[in-house]
């Protein structure tokens, strides 16, 4: 079902249940991640309920919002769903996110703009480490394939089939 119109309600919190045999875990640094977000940001997606409140997904975003002492939280009711694509989706929605990645070039860039600009990097949800480990070049050994293709390469000049940096192989 594609182009199906919600609309977004206002719910108590406590009127809200959370789903029984959600798999998904969220440790209390986590929750207080999220509780930041909604503090900075405002609390920009709602909670996926079914008709009698039933949380289907943003079961962190209600634990955050209870840490923010929130008593009224925005909601979408999703009565289109049978049981089965309930269940289902409660897992779609939070494996399909993990399975993303990021292109470490822009992600770097979009980074070091929010430095620049004196924006908390916290707030984004990346530990300095992995911040650091973004301009930090990857050595590991390449695969016979990454190998081959360097192999054919002008010999003077080298891309890292890792990070894309270009090395001059006479200073190697």
């Amino acid at each position: 079902m594609v182009n199906q119109s919600r609309n977004i309600i206002v719910k108590q919190i406590t009127d809200l249940l959370p789903y029984i045999n959600n798999a998904r875990t969220h440790s209390d640094e986590q929750v207080s991640q999220i509780a930041a977000s909604i503090k900075e940001f405002g609390f920009t997606n709602p909670i996926l309920i079914t008709g009698d409140g039933s949380i289907i997904a943003g079961h962190g975003r209600v634990m955050a919002a209870k840490k923010l002492n929130l008593t009224e939280i925005p909601c979408i009711e999703l009565d289109h769903l049978s049981d089965t694509q309930r269940k289902a989706y409660i897992l779609a929605d939070n494996k399909l996110a993990l399975n993303a990645g990021w292109d470490n070039e822009l992600l770097s860039l979009e980074l070091e703009e929010l430095k620049s600009l004196d924006f908390d990097l916290d707030m984004t949800g990346f530990t300095a480490d992995e911040i650091l480990s973004l301009n930090t070049p990857n050595f590991d050994p390449a695969t016979e394939d990454e190998q081959g293709k360097l192999d054919q390469l002008d010999p003077k000049w080298i891309d890292c089939p890792h990070c894309g940096k270009e090395f001059d192989a006479r200073q190697a």
